[in-house]
């Protein structure tokens, strides 16, 4: 009502005259019959009938009599842009117009889908693609499976008994459980490139698979991906839709593809035209499953990519002619180069090839707040040596590992080394034995992860599993940091308590670290499961903003 008070009404044409006073009449007659119009949908908005309709029940609310769904599209659009994901979908359930509205343009510019690899998942991803795959412009996939790796679930071999053929049935119904995650993890990759493959107007692309597949069982997965596509078909055709996105898109700016089967080849990025290469932001290729030397990019071809400000590559693709490439003048300073450490890369690479300390200075003075982050999954420590250069502006490291551990001369060589730039330092031993955990200051006057936190005086998180920590270290290392250290996270068997804290049974010895840790702060936190879910590929790229649907 305010609206139309509040803006001066034009006059009629001819109303001085007779006829031009019956016209006049007739507009304002009209007028008055919009705005009846305007306040009985504006009750029905706020849930107020209007009187005389209380016998007759409540309004429908997309009924004809109530007026809701004459509404205007770009009303109804305008309204939707201020619900989240998920209350606009269970508003599309109110009529048909509404369903419509649901899917324009403008209410999903960015969608981040986080995927189960099950059967079920199948249905509702083809039905959001098949919507907003077309026109959405930056788009997150993650795929991460729930314990499919393991034979604890009810049909998974749990319950098989271990006598006389138990191991085999069991390794078995494993099979079966991988065969069938592999297919849906295909199904599932395969809906997303074709909803998308016409789409010019992407600017943002990220697909990440679950990190597991690439941890636990490393290249055995290729031999069930061997039984479950023999003649190569799928992989074929996911392979070529991705290309013909990157062809035909316009507009990309943010490419991350990261622990995807056989997704990304060497001549994958050939189909980026130049125009496109030019302005890439952001590039990540983290796919371990490249077999032999071949690599995902090379250095010719990092040529195009003059504007990138973070990359992500296997360590072993990233070569001293790679960092020379990058201290160019056409290209732009970069800000966050990732590493990916794996010792399957290790095997079937050498690390002759890797940069040296001269380059690593060369980098450093090219690109002033170049920050490197590195992941290391079961690396040796003569390799690990090998590979940290002292002129490494290195901000982030994580440990990761089933075999091999890390050992105590390579944490204090890192806290020497890198202690004007270190902020994250995670260290997880994934051992089914818990009995047993290194210990890392055994045979050392001081803990390397105490001086670890004296030493790098912007750490700002700490996360150990599976390395036992006593307990008055953990206490040390929280009260030499304070609250610049924001996390402090052990996992509770990682701990070891003195024999004294233990014989006062009248204290929890964990609720008494803890406290003595905080001392008014929320730094130390204890977790009794170990926690090895950590994303550590959102450290490897810029989080991506925006709305967000999660099928659960």
């Amino acid at each position: 009502m305010l609206l139309f008070l509040s803006v001066p009404q034009p006059r009629p044409p001819g109303a001085r005259t007779r006829a031009g006073a019956a016209r006049v009449a007739r507009w304002r007659w009209l007028r008055l019959q919009q705005l009846r119009r305007l306040r009985g949908l504006l009750r029905v908005l706020r849930g107020r009938p209007e009187a005389g309709t209380r016998r007759r029940g409540r309004m429908a609310l997309c009924g004809q009599a109530a007026g809701a769904a004459s509404l205007p599209s770009e009303l109804i659009v305008h309204i939707f842009s201020f619900l989240p994901a998920p209350d606009r979908l269970r508003a599309s359930a109110s009529c048909s117009h509404w369903r419509e509205c649901l899917f324009y343009p403008a209410l999903w510019p960015q969608l981040r889908i986080c995927l189960r690899v099950s059967p079920a998942e199948q249905p509702r991803l083809e039905f959001l693609m098949r919507k907003c795959g077309w026109f959405v412009r930056e788009l997150h996939v993650e795929f991460a499976a729930e314990n499919y790796l393991s034979g604890g679930g009810p049909g998974d071999g749990g319950g098989a008994d271990t006598g006389t053929g138990g191991e085999e049935v069991e390794a078995l119904q494993l099979s079966a459980r991988w065969l069938e995650v592999l297919r849906t993890y295909l199904e599932l990759v395969l809906c997303v490139l074709v909803s998308i493959r016409n789409n010019r107007n992407l600017q943002k692309f990220s697909l990440f698979g679950d990190i597991s597949v690439l941890q636990q069982q490393g290249s055995l997965s290729n031999t069930y991906l061997s039984k479950v596509d023999p003649d190569g078909k799928k992989i074929k055709q996911i392979q070529q839709l991705f290309e013909e996105i990157l062809s035909n898109s316009r507009q990309l700016k943010w490419l991350s593809c990261g622990f995807m089967l056989e997704i990304v080849t060497p001549t994958s990025l050939s189909s980026l035209s130049n125009a496109v290469a030019s302005t890439m932001e952001h590039l990540s290729l983290l796919d371990n499953n490249i077999p032999g030397n071949s690599t995902l990019i090379t250095a010719v071809e990092l040529e195009r990519f003059v504007n990138l400000h973070s990359l992500a590559l296997d360590f072993c693709d990233f070569t001293a002619e790679m960092a020379r490439v990058l201290t160019d003048s056409n290209h732009v300073p970069l800000q966050r180069l990732s590493l990916l450490v794996h010792s399957v890369s290790i095997m079937h690479k050498s690390l002759d090839n890797m940069p040296n300390d001269e380059h690593w200075k060369a980098l450093s003075r090219k690109s002033t707040n170049l920050r490197v982050y590195i992941m290391a999954f079961d690396i040796k420590s003569e390799d690990m040596l090998k590979i940290l250069k002292p002129s490494i502006p290195l901000e982030r490291i994580h440990f990761d590992s089933y075999i091999t551990c890390v050992s105590g001369a390579i944490v204090d060589l890192i806290s020497r080394q890198y202690d004007k730039f270190l902020t994250h330092f995670i260290l997880m031993n994934d051992v089914i034995d818990t009995s047993g955990f290194p210990d890392l200051s055994d045979n050392r006057n001081e803990d390397p992860l105490v001086l670890l936190a004296w030493r790098c005086t912007k750490l700002s998180l700490l996360a150990i599993h599976g390395y036992t920590v006593w307990a008055h270290n953990l206490i040390a290392i929280a009260r030499l940091r304070g609250s610049d250290l924001k996390v402090l996270e052990v996992t509770e068997e990682s701990i070891d308590f003195d024999q004294g804290e233990l014989a006062d049974q009248d204290v929890d010895p964990v609720h008494n670290l803890i406290e003595q840790g905080n001392r008014g702060t929320d730094v130390v936190s204890v977790r009794l499961p170990p926690d090895p879910s950590f994303k550590w590929y959102e450290c490897c790229a810029f989080n991506v903003k925006g709305q967000s649907a999660i099928i659960k």
